[in-house]
């Protein structure tokens, strides 16, 4: 039993010690596991992206999912179960949050070339991995990438991901008290094409 203790004992060293390397904090056990960013700032500035052709796109049933290790997810710290009627759940406020276009446009065309993106940036969303909505940081790269057109749209007409409707039906549920915060973080950094299938809500 001490030896089991101490392999533990280990194994928590060395996720702590990866999350501090990320710039991040750790989180407890009853949370999603994910490492917080900075949270909002009052004043974004563009930031540096992984090396270009570092990162590679997955898929799953033909949809569109980052490199895990590029883009694990990062939490915004002023999110948390108690303050959700006056974050997530408060109409505007991840308006409110949201890093300006001259700071986004920089870091976009910097983490295409991360991912080898060759699609039109006018279709390819910026895409928080852990939506604002959701509780995710506003500006850590490891929450951000160029995320390609889901099948089926058409080219020219600009950003229509899937990804968007399930976020919007994965908030309703949080702020309705259906599904947890950390559960709901963690299913859509994971996958979140089967996020709602993983919560049973779907």
């Amino acid at each position: 039993m001490i030896r089991y203790q101490r392999v533990l004992a280990a194994a928590g060293s060395l996720a702590a010690s990866a999350a501090l390397c990320f710039g991040g904090t750790v989180a407890s056990a009853a949370t999603s596991g994910l490492p917080h960013g900075p949270g909002p700032q009052a004043h974004y500035t563009v930031q540096k992206q992984p090396a270009p052709g570092s990162c590679h796109y997955r898929s799953y049933h033909n949809q569109p999912l980052p490199d895990s290790h590029c883009t694990p997810g990062a939490l915004n710290p002023k999110v948390t179960a108690r303050t959700l009627k006056s974050t997530i759940c408060d109409p505007g406020y991840s308006s409110r949050i949201r890093p300006p276009a001259s700071v986004t446009g920089a870091e976009k065309s910097a983490n295409a070339k991360s991912y080898s993106y060759r699609g039109s940036l006018r279709d390819a969303e910026y895409d928080h991995l852990v939506s604002l909505s959701l509780g995710g940081d506003p500006n850590d790269p490891r929450n951000l990438w160029v995320e390609p057109p889901s099948p089926g749209h058409r080219p020219g007409a600009g950003p229509n991901n899937d990804k968007d409707k399930v976020e919007a039906r994965l908030h309703t549920a949080i702020c309705s008290g259906r599904v947890t915060l950390a559960s709901v973080q963690k299913a859509i950094a994971t996958n979140w094409v089967t996020a709602e299938a993983k919560l049973g809500l779907k």
